[in-house]
């Protein structure tokens, strides 16, 4: 797979720009401010319908437009497919793909697959675990888009619940009539819950060795990198489950989780009344990322964090790549700049043989002579990217 052309319309910076992109290593190169990583923004938006850099559309359309437009066409084994999204702040995105009005843009998704490492993948170590849960979920869209769909139910359905929860306690209502407006809402809870857990199960089962591997190549320490999910569930049953799957085990069947979900939710419910929240659930649990016997946040070096976030993005880069058959769009946002040169070496012969790699710098010198020999160029200037002759 790759992104053969691209082309925006009053996004951020750029009035309108149109821009032919080549197989193999393309480096966006110019001064910060003028616009490298808006192009990327672009590509990744098209891929998972968000940026990596803010959470509302507001800022991506250009000052005095009332909407942006990204277009790309796709290339996969010789088709070409045409995509397009106008992003409308504060209303429905609309999308398409060739001559077709998409009913939904998230029917967008799949088309174009991209895996983007920024500097902002930083937090992925050493942030707070919901952007360890982002990384999972927008990684589980990636490999099947359906479960775009199942995200989106279960966070509506959350918010109901907590706002029913929330409600119950302000009006310090308990007992039969308040249990059973909660159990109607856990019903719908737990088959949404305990299916995105079953998921994130195994995409953490199938993800692990790539993280191990790609950890030892960029990082080239002696530590190994480990990752495991620690769940919201509760009871002896629930714990002996989490640590045998830490250990390698089979993921149990959906089943399980949901019955499991189903106790756990009536255990705490007396702490989630006085609390006026939803202790249990996907959105209440943490992946949790070991450099040896020890977690990397708060212990991991800030290079180790740097390489461990680095493994993660080329971990998911390597999963999809077995899954579809076909390599994603590999996005390196000004990254070199910020590693060593021992890293930014290690990291040039692992992406080397992708189909097609993006890269942002300020300055060409930043990228490893290894990549800059065979490199396309695009020269970034205010409001202008053009391909270099």
């Amino acid at each position: 797979m790759r992104l053969r052309h691209l082309a925006v319309r009053d996004f951020r910076s750029y009035a309108e720009n149109d821009l032919d992109l080549q197989p193999g290593v393309t480096v966006l190169v110019g001064r910060n401010g003028q616009g490298k990583t808006n192009l990327v923004e672009a590509a990744g938006y098209l891929a998972t319908l968000g940026s990596h850099r803010v959470s509302s559309d507001a800022p991506l359309v250009r000052m005095g437009a009332e909407h942006a437009i990204v277009r790309a066409v796709v290339e996969r084994d010789g088709h070409e497919t045409v995509a397009e999204i106008q992003i409308v702040p504060g209303r429905a995105n609309r999308a398409r793909l060739g001559r077709t009005t998409l009913p939904r843009s998230r029917e967008l998704l799949g088309t174009l697959r991209t895996v983007l490492f920024s500097p902002e993948d930083l937090a992925l170590v050493k942030g707070d675990p919901a952007g360890r849960r982002g990384f999972l979920d927008a990684l589980l869209v990636a490999r099947q888009p359906r479960w775009a769909g199942v995200q989106a139910d279960y966070a509506q359905v959350l918010r109901q619940r907590n706002a029913l929860v929330k409600d119950l306690r302000a009006r310090r209502e308990r007992g039969p009539q308040a249990d059973a407006l909660i159990d109607a809402w856990d019903v719908h809870l737990t088959m949404l819950g305990s299916s995105l857990l079953y998921a994130r199960l195994r995409l953490i089962r199938d993800l692990r060795r790539f993280v191990s591997t790609a950890y030892a190549e960029v990082s080239d320490s002696p530590s190994r990198a480990e990752i495991a999910y620690r769940w919201s569930l509760t009871g002896a049953e629930a714990e002996r489950l989490e640590q045998e799957l830490a250990e390698g085990a089979e993921v149990p069947e959906r089943e399980v989780l949901a019955e499991l979900m189903t106790a756990s939710l009536q255990e705490l419910r007396p702490r989630e009344l006085d609390r006026g929240i939803t202790l249990v659930g996907p959105h209440r649990d943490e992946l949790e990322l070991r450099l040896g016997e020890l977690p990397a946040k708060g212990y991991a070096s800030h290079g180790e964090s740097w390489s461990f976030a680095l493994a993660l993005r080329l971990a998911a880069f390597e999963l999809l790549r077995t899954d579809l058959e076909t390599d994603p769009v590999l996005v390196l946002d000004d990254v070199f700049a910020e590693l060593d040169a021992g890293r930014r070496e290690r990291l040039a012969q692992h992406v080397a043989g992708a189909e097609q790699v993006l890269v942002t710098a300020a300055v060409e010198e930043d990228i490893p002579e290894s990549l800059r020999a065979t490199a396309h160029y695009v020269d970034v200037t205010p409001g202008q990217a053009v391909a270099r002759a």
